[in-house]
């Protein structure tokens, strides 16, 4: 497919541990949309194999700061604890779109409804792992959490899920195939292409 005249932006929200950044890097490699997943900007150093520009656009605390009292970000955070800051710049967006691409944007839900109110018609799909228990299930199975950490992510789940209504596509994670496909689905709908098929993951 050469890809649909019309673009969109596209916002993945969903708790941490459902699965939402392997069904988007999935999406990316086999949805035939031309998607462009969005990099975030972020104070933090970058982790080893990671690289600026592709993983994020990592900048100096005073140069995010500033950019945001230039208003460049469609919305920003600060992760609680850490004092690192996250943000989406609205240069990935205006660039991608240009650029005849959807413009896939994986943030949080205080991220989205910032970014809603600036693009309201954007597509929202909340990636749901389908209760809470299931996510605590899978956060516990990562072995790498201590128990504060699995309470505090639920905490926050538990807020994020009570929100899902303000999306307009929810989409359970239960298996990423099936779920990659549904979310495919949903754009080649919103295209006009309902009868493209999402391309075989490559082995």
């Amino acid at each position: 497919m050469s890809g649909s005249s019309r673009c969109e932006v596209v916002i993945i929200s969903g708790p941490s541990g459902a699965g939402k950044s392997t069904v988007v890097r999935r999406l990316l490699e086999t949805c035939p949309l031309p998607l462009q997943l969005s990099v975030s900007a972020t104070t933090r150093s970058p982790r080893l194999g990671e690289r600026d520009g592709v993983d994020y656009h990592f900048v100096s605390h005073e140069e995010f700061c500033r950019r945001r009292a230039a208003g460049e970000f469609l919305e920003w955070k600060e992760v609680f604890g850490r004092g690192h800051l996250y943000g989406t710049l609205r240069s990935e967006t205006t660039a991608g779109l240009a650029a005849g691409k959807w413009v896939i944007l994986e943030i949080d839900v205080e991220g989205a409804l910032a970014v809603l109110e600036q693009h309201p018609e954007a597509i929202t799909i909340f990636v749901d792992p389908g209760s809470l228990g299931e996510l605590e299930r899978r956060l516990r199975g990562r072995g790498t959490e201590s128990e504060e950490s699995i309470q505090r992510r639920l905490a926050v789940a538990r807020r994020e899920m009570a929100r899902k209504d303000r999306y307009r596509y929810e989409v359970i994670n239960d298996a990423v195939d099936r779920a990659v496909r549904e979310i495919c689905d949903i754009l080649l709908s919103h295209a006009g292409e309902p009868d493209a098929t999402v391309r075989p993951q490559p082995s």
